[in-house]
């Protein structure tokens, strides 16, 4: 591993580290999302918290913040396994920001961005999967659960050069989930929109 890869890493760590869902809460008056709602600092709690305007911000920077440091490292050459490691380290600063007290969220759009570069197959099939999952259950937390659970799957089948990191991400993202799994269960898991309000 070269002096230029453990850069990259670092960096990618601190990219992820910028919570755009407290600094869009900040920005809109909301409070800190890590006190509110689910208490998760992600686009579908200011969703519940701002609306659809604060929430696609949150999102788009999210996807983003996953996607850059990963692009870059591809330009600059990485070999596969480090560069999925980029992705690693990008959701593990969304995870445990430095910037926010280490205090910080779930990563799957972080996650999901970071999957961009490394195949728009393998990404397509994430994003329509958890699609499918909110439809059906109306809880984004287990669309989340579900897809990043079948992500290893797809990445043996479709990029099979990055199944380990994918694995670990995956494991990491829904160890992150121990309180929405706890909430499902005792069904007090806010759901992504109120049906009886939305008809």
């Amino acid at each position: 591993m070269t002096a230029l890869t453990i850069l990259i890493f670092a960096a990618a760590y601190l990219v992820g580290s910028i919570s755009s869902a407290i600094l869009v809460c900040r920005l809109f008056s909301l409070g800190d999302p890590r006190k509110q709602g689910s208490g998760n600092p992600g686009a579908t709690n200011v969703f519940r918290l701002g609306g659809n305007f604060p929430a696609a911000l949150v999102l788009v920077f999210d996807v983003l913040k996953g996607t850059l440091p990963v692009w870059v490292s591809y330009y600059l050459g990485l070999e596969p396994i480090y560069l999925a490691f980029v992705a690693v380290m990008a959701c593990l600063g969304h995870m445990f920001p430095l910037f926010f007290g280490f205090s910080g969220g779930k990563a799957v759009a972080t996650a999901f961005g970071a999957i961009l570069p490394l195949g728009l197959d393998l990404a397509a099939l994430l994003m329509m999967t958890w699609a499918i999952m909110v439809r059906l259950t109306n809880y984004s937390s287990v669309a989340a659960i579900l897809s990043v659970s079948l992500a290893p799957v797809f990445t043996a089948l479709l990029k099979p050069e990055y199944t380990l990191p994918v694995g670990i991400l995956s494991v990491l993202i829904v160890l992150r989930h121990k309180d929405n799994i706890i909430r499902l269960y005792q069904k007090q898991e806010p759901k992504v929109r109120n049906r009886k309000n939305t008809k």
